[in-house]
């Protein structure tokens, strides 16, 4: 009788530990950070004129009157419901928004991870804060850094930088 070990018509069994693998992020610089922000505006712009299109085309002018009878907080509230959701899901889904996604960069945990959705939610609502976009240019921790950087506890760092370590990875042993 051969042993379990010696069995060659026994399936092979290996361990698969996880492993996070150091990785050196880059992270992205101010101007850099100013690209992603013009980029991602015009992007949201772009999202809002074709939803608003497509809405008056699938709609008629009941949608057309229901535009014109809009208020300001209804505007505003409309425009901020739209911000936090191109924000929230690109992030949360995909760390990284169309303009991020352009100049190279993406957003990750502290560690070099992917953003949980809570820390999608919270750099999405820290933007709210008036005058928050200029906090990257003011920061002075030598890092583009902004308050919806450090509330979530997130960086934005150059993608190549952690493709070229490999970041997180499973490692058969």
């Amino acid at each position: 009788m051969q042993a379990d070990d010696d069995n060659p018509y026994r399936s092979p069994a290996s361990t698969v530990a996880e492993v996070h693998v150091a990785q050196s992020m880059v992270d992205a610089g101010k101007w850099r950070r100013f690209f992603n922000l013009v980029l991602d505006y015009i992007a949201i712009l772009l999202v809002v004129f074709v939803s608003t299109i497509v809405a008056i085309i699938a709609g008629g002018e009941g949608v057309v009157r229901w535009m014109d009878g809009m208020g300001a907080w209804q505007g505003l509230l409309l425009r901020i419901t739209v911000f936090l959701a191109y924000y929230i899901v690109m992030e949360g889904m995909f760390g990284l928004t169309i303009g991020k996604w352009i100049t190279g960069t993406r957003v990750v945990d502290e560690r070099g991870g992917p953003p949980s959705w809570r820390q999608a939610v919270l750099r999405s609502l820290a933007r709210l804060i008036p005058f928050e976009a200029f906090s990257v240019l003011f920061s002075d921790d030598g890092e583009a850094r902004g308050w919806h950087d450090s509330l979530p506890r997130t960086r934005v760092v150059m993608r190549s930088g952690l493709e070229a370590t490999g970041g997180p990875t499973r490692v058969v042993v």
